[in-house]
């Protein structure tokens, strides 16, 4: 659907002074590149009509400057018709050079001639000279450099065929006829016979028939000359050579022949009747073109055999061949010139033209046929699509000073550049430099028609994208360009080739442009709609023709339907780099009037817009104004954009503009007339809608940029670009066109299908626009053509909704649809009270509606609301059953689809209506053996009981117990162990608070908590039901012994069982080391001072054991029990603190290993990872199921970023795995300097306990006091080794900063594990807090003590 336009054109001419100052014409023969310098050089010839054995060359370079000039023979090289016949003779008119090389490793100019000098001129001196390096014998025939400029192949007068070194050393030599087929000849196995194949529509007939050698012959257009051409790679080359007349060949013909680098035959093509000079490999490698005649030779008789291809007179082909020597495809030319005119035949043109020379662009997609005829020399420039060849440019030659017809003398593509052409007049260099682009309707909506338009010749294809996807080369409507009578007088043919075409973005116009000046406007009349009849109805509005200039684009600029038409064109003066000139065309009642505007700059471009816009080569964009003729700048790129679009945002209140460019190196830009901002550097195509900016990139992918958000970027220029939405497309995938109002995206593939989809952004645009505007049911088609969730009603505007339900019920008043709606509601994630709210607002209007009609939607209402309301359904169902029986079956089923049939039938179970349960069972289709017995016994029961049993089978168990309770006083015992056994303690106590049972009721509620172990608050419960005996027990099981000895005097217990009682709880207490609290017991209700001192001393209150000691004069005790309970105190803090100092020592020097090896081995201690390769595309975010293939595809996206998120669970686990310090990985450090904090912790437990055990060892015996001496300098000693080594393992190191880097994208799988190797390198001494030692008061002064 693209179409090649004219980018630029140049012209360098050369005089006839610069040439020579003989009055001898010198003409352009040949022209070459010099890709170092980018210049091109041509060589010129011209001879003396005296002495014609001699030619004078000129070689000339760029703008032109003279190189140097030499004389070269001119004796002609023969070319014998092979096997001794006559020789043909080169013409007078040939030119002298047959090839023109610059060589790039030596930088010097190769020069080839017929007469076989082979000429080499150094480019790198300052004044070159020309220097024959070699002569071929026999003069030279046909030569051609391999596109790596090792080799060079020659075709020499002696029928030799030549292969040479860069240096001119030949490398082979062999016979240019050879009888053989070549090294890849066919072999015949005995099967696949030409009469065994399949021969189509031909037919049986087609396996019998066959040429003979004696039909084929070579076309009278054949100028005799060897043609060579190499494949792209160099690898292959193929030869075309005019073979003489045999005994086997009674004809001269044609012959291809394929041959290696190293210059071995591989094949020659099948012979070809009317196959002529022309030859060309593409590139690509894949096709050898040529061309062919067909039919019989003007002027002869019909039947005397003309040698041509089998055919209708006329018909011209450009035929394709393989490697291999066969066929493969053809197409025939059209818009020949004289095409339909009759002309005499004469001896160089048999039918008035001929195809001079075919060539393909450097990247093998458009093949140029020049044409030479009659009138003049002509280009055309085609390319393919899906098969079809497409006619999209013709260059006409200019005609000579004296009117005389124009000639090309030299057509060459850039070896680089594939979109640029050389052509060559007689004294003129003209470079065309071409680009693709798609004619597309700019029109908006509702009246976006989406239309294409493709040139093919003189046919304009058309589709109207809204209405119909024809795929290419197909098309809704083929125009046939026909020009007026008084327009085809100022033509060489009655119809060219267009050179431009545009469409109105405000009409259904389209303009049609031609490069002389003409120009044609249609009105398409398109048929948006559905419907019978045309889709297009083209009818011509206007045409014309302007001054004489070359002309290369035409744009509409919108005006009022009242004001006419007013058109752009913009063009230049043939000849020279002419600057641009815009012609501003206004159309008004079938007259025109035009306007000129004149720039400083040539090669510029016109930009769709509101107004007339021109954008100049360096990326300065200017309105221009027609009345004053001048031109302001609005914009600027920071380079020349060839795609550049007039973007509006509409819907803010003051409408603005700005420009979005894309250039030939794939940069997205948008500017205004302050700012200028890059989107993207890989794009390749891209297309504006009123609210998106649409482009694809390279990496095949379609991003959706709201124009709002694109203006807000360039109103705050330092603003980053935000993340635009995105969507996978097919490899190498442009876009044609968009349509918004069918929500549609149309994508070309690179070989030429397309391909339509219809992108959420674009849906969503549409669906949001018609919910605004009320139109409901357009939404919701949408909505399901499209696979879009129908929750979008809501999300986008709730409380307008919510108003506009009763509209939405009159518009999509189907059943089904509003079903379809109300399961969407409660499947998606709105929250329940918005879907319970909404679904009875629909139930409400419904009801009001019409009962009858809508009794399946309010059943749906029911059911998807959270939690369900089943119940309120079958209610519904219940009243319809007495109201309108007949609607009630279909319903009951309706209702059992929507809801589980066996969960339905519990739930009218649980209404306790059988005749319900009975009609729901039926209508589920249930076995009667399964539920009647059930339904038989539950009748047999009195009421209440019967709920109870229904309640207790749905697992109700609250509710059947309340209905047990009001069965009566005999079924209590039976509600108790239901309750035991369902644990319904606190519903029960509810149930029988006021009632005598109250207490049973606690009893067993506090047998139950005392199960459980929950002792106090069964002791609690069980005071409540006036059970002392277990409220004691459950006290003394919880040790609460205020309570219990309390409750023990209440109950006044003998003096003997107090004391057993009181033994048992200070041993209980003892056990849970609260000593004080066992002293007390013991002494209070047990009057033991004894036990109640070794309790105390066991606890290490010694104070307190002295006390009692005293206060109950027992002083025997101090020895017996006191003294021997401090020496153990001071044993085990001995022992502590023997095992805190084994421990830190090994702790400490454990980190120092581990802080050396970090700074020796870093990459073993951290375990250093390639973090670049996180990065790599692994998943997609389409919108579609992974499949086998995904992980080979596709990039990350949402589906790796459900899977990556850490649960709760797995952060406990690592959590875990971080706090066990395993030795050896990198949280070891972490886990010892919190080890150490732990230490710090202990030690000052101990040191508390040892400060209150020093006072009671000094007043004790002087064994005591050496040991609190001895207790104080181990206290001391651990305390200052601890202090030091917190000092050590928490001193800092110094760091060097590193320069922050680039964050990767949020919430991604890169993103996470760089932070977890950022937190592996945080320092362990930060992660930990430092802890603190206590101050040293707990120091006694000891006069005694040495230490």
């Amino acid at each position: 659907m693209r179409n090649l336009v004219l980018l630029s054109a140049t012209h360098a001419s050369l005089t006839v002074s610069e040439f020579s100052s003989s009055a001898e014409p010198s003409n352009i023969t040949a022209v070459t590149l010099d890709l170092d310098q980018h210049a091109v050089l041509a060589a010129t010839e011209r001879r003396d009509d005296e002495n014609d054995s001699d030619a004078t060359i000129t070689i000339w370079k760029g703008s032109p400057s003279l190189v140097t000039s030499f004389q070269t023979p001119t004796q002609l090289a023969t070319n014998p018709w092979s096997k001794g016949t006559a020789k043909r003779l080169s013409k007078s008119t040939d030119a002298e050079i047959l090839l023109l090389h610059v060589l790039p490793d030596s930088h010097s100019l190769v020069v080839i001639t017929r007469a076989g000098d082979i000429t080499t001129i150094s480019l790198d001196e300052d004044s070159p000279s020309a220097e024959v390096v070699g002569s071929v014998e026999g003069g030279v025939m046909g030569a051609a450099w391999c596109p790596d400029d090792t080799l060079l192949a020659l075709v020499t007068g002696e029928d030799k065929l030549l292969l040479m070194t860069s240096t001119f050393d030949v490398l082979s030599e062999g016979p240019l006829h050879p009888a053989e087929f070549g090294e890849e000849a066919p072999i015949n196995v005995g099967w696949g016979a030409k009469h065994t194949q399949f021969h189509g529509s031909l037919g049986k007939a087609a396996a019998k028939s066959s040429v003979p050698p004696t039909a084929i012959g070579a076309s009278p257009d054949d100028d005799g000359h060897v043609r060579i051409s190499w494949r792209g790679d160099g690898a292959y080359f193929t030869v075309s050579v005019l073979e003489g007349a045999t005994e086997n060949d009674a004809r001269p013909h044609r012959k291809l022949r394929v041959y290696s680098r190293e210059g071995a035959l591989q094949s020659t093509a099948e012979p070809i009747a009317g196959l002529e000079h022309a030859l060309s490999w593409r590139p690509s490698g894949n096709l050898i073109v040529a061309s062919q005649r067909f039919g019989n030779i003007p002027g002869e008789p019909a039947g005397s055999g003309s040698g041509l291809g089998q055919g209708r007179d006329g018909r011209h082909d450009i035929v394709f061949f393989e490697r291999n020597g066969l066929r493969h495809g053809e197409f025939t030319l059209r818009e020949t010139p004289l095409q339909g005119i009759e002309k005499p035949e004469k001896e160089q043109r048999k039918w008035g033209y001929r195809v001079r020379e075919v060539g393909w662009s450097s990247d093998s997609n458009v093949l140029s046929v020049w044409l030479d005829s009659e009138d003049g020399d002509i280009v055309q420039l085609w390319t393919i699509g899906n098969y079809h060849w497409y006619l999209k440019q013709e260059i006409t030659a200019p005609e000579g000073s004296d009117s005389s017809p124009g000639r090309f003398t030299c057509v060459k593509w850039h070896p680089e550049d594939s979109s640029r052409l050389i052509l060559t007049t007689t004294s003129t260099i003209i470079q065309r430099t071409y680009a693709w682009d798609t004619f597309g309707s700019p029109s908006r909506p509702p009246v976006d028609s989406g239309s294409v338009a493709v040139i093919d010749g003189v046919n304009i294809l058309l589709t109207p994208f809204r209405s119909q996807n024809v795929p290419p080369p197909m098309a809704s409507h083929s125009l046939a360009l026909q020009l007026p009578l008084e327009l085809q007088r100022t033509q060489r043919r009655t119809t060219p080739v267009p050179v431009h075409a545009a469409f109105a973005s405000t009409s259904d116009l389209l303009a049609i442009l031609w490069e002389s000046g003409v120009l044609q406007v249609f009105d398409l009349k398109t048929r948006l709609g559905p419907g019978r009849g045309k889709v297009l109805n083209p009818a011509l509005v206007w045409a014309g023709s302007l001054e004489s200039r070359s002309y290369r684009q035409v744009a509409f600029a919108p005006r009022a339907a009242d004001e006419g038409l007013r058109l752009a064109i913009l063009g230049s003066d043939p000849g020279g780099d002419a600057m641009d000139v815009v012609t501003v065309l206004d159309i008004a009642n079938g007259d025109a009037a035009k306007t000129d505007v004149a720039f400083v700059a040539h090669n510029g471009r016109l930009i769709p817009s509101k107004d007339i816009v021109w954008e100049a080569p360096d990326g300065k964009i200017f309105q221009v104004d027609a009345n004053s003729r001048s031109a302001s700048e609005v914009a600027k790129f920071p380079e020349f954009c060839f795609w550049t679009i007039h973007a509006y945002v509409e819907d803010t209140d003051s409408p603005a503009g700005f420009y979005i460019g894309l250039s030939h190196a794939g940069k997205l830009h948008i500017a205004n007339i302050d700012t200028a901002r890059i989107l993207a550097t890989n794009a390749t195509s891209f297309t504006v809608t009123p609210v998106f900016l649409i482009f694809t990139t390279t990496a095949h992918t379609a991003h959706f940029a709201p124009l709002k958000s694109l203006l807000a970027v360039l109103n705050t220029s330092e603003t980053a670009l935000p993340e635009f939405e995105t969507r996978r497309v097919e490899r190498g995938s442009r876009i044609v066109t968009a349509v918004p109002s069918s929500m549609s995206l149309v994508l070309q593939m690179p070989r030429g299908n397309l391909e339509t989809i219809n992108p959420r952004p674009l849906v969503m645009e549409i669906v949001r626009q018609d919910i605004d505007s009320g139109n409901y049911m357009k939404a919701f088609t949408a909505c399901r053509k499209h696979r879009v969730d129908l929750n979008v009603f809501v999300d986008h505007n709730k409380e307008a909704f919510i108003k506009g339900i009763p509209s939405f019920i009159q518009q999509v008043s189907d059943v089904d649809y509003i079903n379809l709606f109300l399961t969407s509601l409660g499947q998606g994630p709105l929250p329940a009270e918005d879907v319970s709210h909404i679904c009875d607002e629909f139930r409400v209007e419904l009801e009001r509606k019409d009962l009858k009609t809508y009794v399946n939607s309010i059943l749906t209402a029911h059911v998807v609301k959270r939690p369900p309301d089943h119940e309120a359904g079958l209610e519904l169902l219940l009243r319809l059953k007495e109201s309108e029986p007949d609607l009630v079956e279909d319903a009951v089923k309706y209702i059992i689809f929507l809801v589980d049939a066996d969960k339905l039938f519990d739930t009218a179970l649980g209404m306790y209506d059988f005749s319900l349960v009975l009609m729901v069972a039926q209508h589920a289709q249930k076995d009667p053996r399964e539920y009647l017995p059930f339904l038989r016994e539950l009748r047999a029961l009195d009421p209440h009981y019967q709920r109870f049993r229904i309640d207790d089978h749905l697992m109700r168990h609250e509710k059947a117990l309340s209905h047990l309770s009001e069965a009566g006083l005999e079924r209590f015992d039976e509600a108790m162990a239901y309750v035991e056994k369902h644990q319904l303690y606190s519903h029960a106590l509810s149930i029988w608070r006021d009632a005598d049972q109250y207490k049973a009721v606690l009893n067993i509620y506090g047998d139950w908590l005392f199960e459980r172990r929950d002792f106090r608050e069964a002791a609690f419960v069980f005071r409540q039901a006036s059970r002392p005996e277990k409220a004691m027990i459950a006290h003394e099981k919880a040790l609460d012994w205020q309570e219990l000895f309390e409750l023990a005097s209440l109950q006044k217990l003998s003096a003997e069982e107090l004391k057993d009682t009181a033994y048992r709880v200070s041993d209980d207490l003892v056990s849970k080391k609260r000593t004080s609290e066992a002293a007390l017991v013991l002494l209070d209700y047990a009057k033991d001072v004894r036990a109640a001192v070794i309790a105390l001393v066991e606890g290490s209150h010694f104070s307190e054991a002295r006390r009692i000691l005293v206060l109950h004069r027992h002083p025997e005790l101090m020895e017996e029990i006191v003294h021997p309970g401090a020496l153990e105190c001071r044993a085990r803090l001995s022992e502590d603190m023997s095992e805190m100092r084994e421990q830190l020592r090994k702790q400490v020097n454990r980190v120092r290993e581990l802080r050396v090896r970090k700074v020796e081995e870093p990459d073993a201690f951290y375990g250093v990872e390639d973090t670049d390769l996180h990065n790599v595309d692994v998943m997609t975010d389409i919108s579609m199921a992974p499949t086998m293939f995904t992980r080979y595809t596709v990039a990350p996206s949402a589906m790796s970023k459900t899977s990556s998120k850490r649960s709760s669970r797995s952060k406990r686990k690592l959590e875990r795995k971080v706090g066990s310090g395993r030795k050896g990985t990198v949280d070891e450090e972490e886990y010892l300097l919190n080890s150490v904090s732990k230490l710090v912790t202990r030690f000052k437990t101990t040191q508390a306990d040892g400060a209150s055990l020093l006072p009671h060892l000094l007043q004790f015996t002087d064994e005591h006091r050496t040991e609190a001496a001895s207790l104080q300098r181990e206290l001391s000693d651990l305390s200052a080794e601890l202090n030091e080594a917190i000092e050590e393992i928490w001193k800092k190191a110094p760091e060097n900063e590193e320069p922050a880097e680039s964050a990767p994208a949020l919430d991604s799988w890169a993103a996470r594990m760089e932070a977890h190797e950022k937190q592996k390198h945080i320092n362990p001494v930060d992660k930990v807090a430092k802890p603190e030692l206590a101050r040293p008061e707990w120091k006694l002064q000891l006069p005694d003590a040495r230490a």
